[in-house]
């Protein structure tokens, strides 16, 4: 039997140790994983804004002056002149612009305001007038005053274009007022339509009295005949009419024009005038071919001194031969903008950046010292542009004229940046 106090008491044994989880390392993916998807937000977020439009600067000036001496037009001493070039505008006038008689000159305005009332086409000779027994009576007395008749009879018959003819080539006045009575009933009434006329067509310092220009309270400017003169000559039948150095008519037979100028240095026409108030005057136009296209100048020159009609449409052509031979010197063709000229600069995002040059020279009519205003017409770029592609175009304008263009080409291609392009400059 043991003894109580020898026995020995055995401890319990404790249980084992708790395992410690790793939670270390799953933090770490989590925070890697929560990164990387910051790092894709952060590299996508550029991507889903989109890109600005390319823009576009203009390095062309908005105008240029054609180089060399400006002409000196030798302009009349005394009297008015104008010249006006077509397609380009005024090369100026003289003498001011108080209204002064113009003769007959003023048949410009019956002429078109009876065509415009009545259109002819080219060869045409449209409708038919007989002179009354009136209007034939009054020859003896109109002679005898001295104005510029063709003889007519009663119940001759006229076609327009032979009625204008009379008009327009030997000046008759009987005529002119046949046809305003034929065309509004009553002179009184055409002179009306002649002013009515003149007003739309911007000629305000211009009253017509009449429709022959016989009177001396018939007034204008040579800048305003040279507005009625532009007008007329745009009519076909009208332009073919004054280019006529003759005509045969009834009765009359076979007429003159009084411009002797026509046919010669390119004289197409138009009309002239004299009395003893007007003096002699002339509206006229002319051709000329500068490179290889055809220029119209169209001009008048109004009161040149002389004792008589001769004397007065000789001086009226010597001043008439002068403005031709200066005018057809000055004017040319002159390079306003050169091919491969730089005209716009594009540029894109991140520094891409192409030029828009002009395709082909652009060359306008006009005279050393004439102002051409330069536009451009460019379209919204886009964000790709290949090289050598039509973009635009940039225009030329020579004085107040018709303007002439040109396209643009691109320079090097312009393109949009890439996606890495985009994320590494993303500020």
């Amino acid at each position: 039997m043991l003894d109580s106090a020898t026995t020995q008491v055995i401890p319990p044994v404790p249980p084992p140790p708790r395992r410690r989880r790793r939670r270390l390392p799953v933090l770490i993916s989590v925070l890697t994983t929560l990164l990387l998807i910051a790092a894709v937000l952060v590299a996508v977020e550029p991507l889903r804004h989109p890109l600005p439009a390319p823009t576009v600067t203009r390095t062309l000036a908005a105008s240029t002056v054609i180089p060399g001496k400006a002409p000196t037009v030798p302009w009349p001493r005394s009297g008015q002149a104008a010249l006006f070039v077509e397609g380009v505008g005024s090369m100026g006038t003289s003498g001011g612009s108080e209204p002064m008689p113009i003769g007959s000159v003023a048949k410009v305005m019956t002429a078109y305001v009876i065509l415009t009332e009545h259109p002819l086409d080219r060869g045409e000779h449209g409708p038919k007038l007989t002179v009354s027994a009136a209007q034939a009576a009054a020859y003896p007395s109109e002679l005898a005053r001295g104005e510029s008749l063709i003889r007519v009879a009663a119940g001759a018959v006229f076609t327009e274009r032979q009625a204008l003819q009379a008009v327009l080539l030997p000046s008759a006045n009987n005529m002119a007022r046949i046809l305003a009575a034929w065309d509004a009933g009553s002179i009184d009434a055409f002179v009306d339509k002649m002013n009515d006329t003149a007003a739309e067509l911007g000629m305000r310092d211009t009253r017509y009295t009449d429709p022959s220009g016989l009177s001396p309270q018939t007034v204008s400017t040579a800048a305003d005949q040279v507005i009625i003169a532009r007008k007329a000559m745009a009519l076909p039948a009208f332009a073919e009419i004054v280019a006529q150095k003759k005509a045969t008519l009834p009765v009359a037979g076979e007429v003159k024009n009084y411009n002797s100028l026509v046919g010669r240095n390119g004289v197409v026409g138009i009309k002239t005038g004299s009395t003893d108030e007007a003096g002699g005057c002339l509206s006229f136009a002319f051709v000329l071919t500068v490179g290889g296209r055809k220029v119209t100048v169209v001009g008048a020159v109004l009161g040149q001194p002389g004792v008589d009609t001769p004397v007065q449409l000789e001086r009226v052509f010597r001043v008439t031969r002068s403005l031709i031979r200066s005018a057809t010197s000055a004017i040319g063709l002159h390079p306003a903008v050169r091919a491969g000229d730089p005209v716009a600069t594009v540029r894109g995002p991140f520094g891409a950046e192409t030029t828009l040059t002009a395709a082909k020279d652009l060359s306008v009519v006009g005279w050393p010292g004439l102002r051409v205003k330069l536009a451009t017409d460019i379209p919204a770029v886009p964000a790709e542009l290949p090289a050598g592609a039509a973009h635009g175009r940039v225009s030329a304008a020579a004085g107040g004229g018709r303007p002439v263009t040109t396209p643009l080409r691109s320079g090097v291609r312009l393109e949009p940046p890439g996606t890495w392009d985009r994320i590494r400059r993303h500020r």
